[in-house]
């Protein structure tokens, strides 16, 4: 009996933490697309840096102005609704005086050649809107990058920075939106996919019916006990 209590109590705390999960997720999903349709602001400053985390600034619209440094771009391996290509990375110099990566979009194979896309680059001082991103460290899944061979399973910023020779660079990059208008040959932009599962509802139900299926069982376990102890009368 001892190890039912035990366990209807962790069962019941389970489904408590999930409810609370839940609260945090749903919070978390409605501050992300506020962000994300809120006017841009400027992106954080170097003193910023050290508090740039998921919970204030990701998918946060920023703004920057600078200029681009397309020989020193950077090929992302991607899938995405458009099918398998690249992300381009493309370090941007601004106006504040530190370097900030752009993801500037998606290109499929035949365009990862900068030449095949010469008329997309983007040659002295620009602006670019877009949302946050954080460091990719490490590679994707079950891919670790390979900076010595230049290829490249995720936006890691450092070691990207590292491999191009960048300094003062920002500790994330920005995910540019779509260009209005449209330049011919340029990646194409706008495609972040946010997406939070939030399955917490689903295990909380999981958890709490776990725990009233262990009461009732318990309940008739008591019960057959006390029937089998109980005074017998003739």
């Amino acid at each position: 009996m001892i190890a039912a209590l035990a366990g209807i109590g962790v069962l019941v705390s389970l489904g408590v933490w999930q409810v609370h999960r839940l609260a945090w997720k749903r919070d978390l999903i409605e501050r992300v697309d506020q962000r994300v349709h809120a006017p841009p602001v400027a992106a954080p400053g170097r003193e910023q840096w050290p508090s740039v985390d998921r919970a204030n600034s990701e998918y946060l619209r920023v703004a920057v102005q600078g200029h681009f440094q397309n020989d020193k771009e950077t090929l992302v391996q991607a899938v995405t609704e458009r099918g398998g290509g690249f992300w381009v990375l493309t370090p941007f110099v601004t106006d504040a005086g530190y370097t900030v990566l752009i993801n500037r979009g998606f290109v499929p194979p035949p365009k990862r050649d900068p030449a095949a896309r010469s008329e997309g680059q983007i040659e002295g001082t620009t602006s670019v809107t877009g949302l946050l991103r954080l460091s990719e460290p490490g590679g994707g899944y079950l891919r670790t990058n390979e900076p010595a061979n230049d290829r490249w399973f995720s936006r890691d910023v450092a070691a990207i920075a590292a491999a191009r020779g960048l300094s003062a660079v920002a500790p994330y990059f920005i995910d540019a939106e779509a260009l209005e208008p449209e330049i011919a040959g340029a990646p194409v932009g706008g495609l972040t996919v946010i997406a939070f599962s939030n399955n917490h509802l689903q295990y909380a139900l999981t958890w709490f019916g776990l725990a009233l299926m262990l009461i009732a069982g318990a309940g008739l376990v008591i019960r057959h006990e006390w029937r089998l102890r109980r005074p017998q009368t003739t």
